[in-house]
């Protein structure tokens, strides 16, 4: 799943608010658990193992006021894109699953950018979960 050269995505400053002045909305996932095919190891090859995924996506906003599903960046259609994901098959890195989803979310044109983050819960038995966070912008 890859952008057209027009909606390449890069890495972009950080910020965590929504903002009126730039007319841009928070939307956003949390805590998603799903089972996933992930990891290097032979152990993790052959079965699922927990998955926690955090999507926060900073969308331009079209029809403010709207009341209709049309105008916004429906957080469902971002967990069943997730879902379709994970479907296809095992994934080595959650790095890799990381740009999936983000690559995906950034196909929504309102999108401008967004932070993933995914961790394992179960592979160090010490921590309660490792992983990785990215973000990515929309360069055009």
């Amino acid at each position: 799943m890859s952008l057209p050269a027009d909606q390449q995505i890069h890495s972009g400053p950080s910020d965590d608010s929504a903002d009126a002045a730039t007319s841009i909305r928070h939307v956003f996932v949390r805590d998603l658990e799903l089972g996933v095919k992930i990891g290097v190891h032979t152990f993790e090859r052959v079965t699922t193992q927990p998955v926690r995924i955090n999507v926060d996506l900073y969308v331009r906003e079209g029809t403010v006021g709207s009341d209709q599903l049309a105008d916004v960046v429906c957080y469902e259609d971002v967990v069943d894109g997730i879902k379709e994901i994970i479907g296809i098959g095992h994934v080595n890195l959650v790095e890799t699953l990381a740009e999936n989803i983000a690559q995906m979310c950034l196909l929504d044109l309102r999108v401008v950018k967004c932070r993933i983050r995914v961790e394992k819960l179960k592979v160090i038995v010490e921590a309660a979960s490792v992983g990785v966070e990215i973000e990515r912008c929309r360069t055009a």
